[in-house]
């Protein structure tokens, strides 16, 4: 048999908070709580999310998980957990990552950049088209 999840709430989990002013940001969790409720830390050095409670509803937890830490570990600690363990580095080379990054880089678009990416889309369109015709 094999178990149906691979993410648990468990100490050194990376989530990413879904809700609130920091939606977007990593966090570890350093503590549980109760069934709702758990204590995280950016650490604040490298993704500026300080210590605070959350509930797990605000969290969406990924595969990342920052190992030997112990319940309630200091901020010290975790930090070099994190730069030990390469965290940033593995979360930016993740598919969700550079889904989010791609997203925010689409917004942050002028409308001549907008018009930019319209024209190589026609164009590639094209080239995909006499590409296929030729091969018939």
């Amino acid at each position: 048999l094999t178990m149906g999840f691979t993410r648990f709430v468990e100490v050194g989990r990376v989530c990413l908070i879904n809700y609130g002013p920091d939606a977007g940001k990593l966090c570890t969790i350093v503590d549980i709580i109760d069934a709702k409720k758990v204590l995280i830390d950016g650490p604040q050095t490298e993704t500026g999310i300080h210590r605070q409670t959350i509930l797990l509803k605000r969290l969406s937890l990924t595969d990342l998980c920052v190992e030997g830490l112990g319940k309630g570990i200091k901020q010290k600690g975790l930090v070099a957990g994190w730069k030990s363990q390469g965290i940033a580095a593995k979360w930016a080379a993740t598919a969700w990552a550079k889904k989010l990054a791609n997203k925010v880089k689409r917004a942050n678009l002028t409308d001549f950049d907008r018009f930019k990416v319209m024209v190589a889309k026609k164009q590639r369109s094209a080239a995909i088209a006499t590409a296929l015709s030729s091969m018939k």
